[in-house]
């Protein structure tokens, strides 16, 4: 599912939008969230990385669109920017804050479809391989590239990072079904690991980016027999 954010201060075009947004999830099979914002400091307030398009009004009374996007890029580099305006000529500042297009008002549905599509293309690049952690204190999306293993106490899962630790509520069976498609499989009760940062082998532990993990009796076969698979893959 793809999140999306329509930052717009006309009540006509939030409606617009909303209605385009949705004739292109039907039209296309794409499951979207909408989340709208009426200036750009609502956005700007409590932002957290949960978004993958951000559609921006440039225009607006509090804090316009090329400021709040100046904004969330110190916090979100990855998200996707359109800008939407009256006036064509603003369009190319949102070049400094990385967007990707722009759509000038009044809008019609088949230049929306256009442009949106491509947004739609470039945010699936990244959501494909990015999950999002819900923590006690925000949300936060993880590349699984970056992922070492996760770690399971008490229904409390440890994602262990490049970046750090994150702690959030689960259990393993969610964590499982969560990181199948990725390569990850336990070792243990306790652990599921990303194959593709598994350093070491040795009779009862894995080393998984400088730390030992024991491999249990259980999943001893299942584990050697995946790694194996995995490496003949990557070759």
């Amino acid at each position: 599912m793809l999140r999306i954010a329509i930052v717009e201060d006309e009540e006509e075009y939030i409606k617009q939008l909303q209605k385009y947004v949705r004739r292109f999830s039907e039209e296309n099979g794409q499951e979207i969230e909408v989340s709208v914002f009426r200036d750009g400091n609502e956005i700007v307030a409590n932002y957290s990385p949960e978004f993958d398009i951000l559609l921006l009004d440039i225009e607006m009374p509090v804090l316009d669109g090329l400021n709040a996007a100046r904004k969330i890029r110190k916090v979100d580099e990855k998200v996707v920017m359109m800008f939407i305006t009256n006036v064509a000529n603003y369009a190319i500042h949102g070049y400094e804050v990385g967007a990707l297009d722009f759509i000038t008002k009044p809008l019609t549905y088949y230049t929306f479809q256009l442009r949106f599509q491509r947004a739609v293309d470039r945010a699936r690049q990244r959501v494909d391989d990015e999950i999002l952690l819900t923590l006690r204190d925000g949300v936060v999306k993880v590349s699984v590239r970056q992922i070492y293993y996760v770690e399971v106490q008490n229904r409390m899962l440890i994602y262990h990072t490049m970046n750090g630790d994150y702690t959030m509520r689960g259990t393993m069976k969610s964590v499982e079904e969560q990181l199948a498609k990725y390569h990850f499989v336990k070792c243990n009760h306790w652990y599921i690991v990303n194959l593709s940062h598994v350093e070491r082998i040795s009779k009862d532990t894995v080393t998984v980016a400088g730390t030992e993990l024991e491999i249990s009796r259980r999943s001893r076969t299942s584990f050697l027999n995946a790694l194996t698979d995995f490496m003949g893959e990557a070759r």
